[in-house]
């Protein structure tokens, strides 16, 4: 069963509160997503500490009811 992106943004705001979150919609699927996602928890982290965070936010979701996502992780501007 597809994710709609409105979960995908739930799911990353609940484990990341104050991420900003674009989301795009690879395929039209609502399956292949690219999502941007800006967060203060990422300062000081590598990119792959950072993808996990977002990725352990979407938990069982990714591989299952969400199959693929490009993911960028950035840090806020000062």
């Amino acid at each position: 069963m597809p994710m709609p992106a409105a979960e995908i943004d739930r799911l990353i705001k609940a484990a990341l509160p104050d991420a900003e979150i674009e989301i795009i919609d690879l395929a039209g699927d609502d399956d292949h997503f690219s999502a941007i996602v800006t967060s203060a928890a990422f300062v000081g982290k590598s990119k792959l500490q950072q993808h996990q965070l977002v990725y352990g936010a979407l938990g069982t979701h990714m591989g299952g009811a969400l199959h693929a996502l490009q993911l960028q992780t950035l840090t806020p501007k000062s």
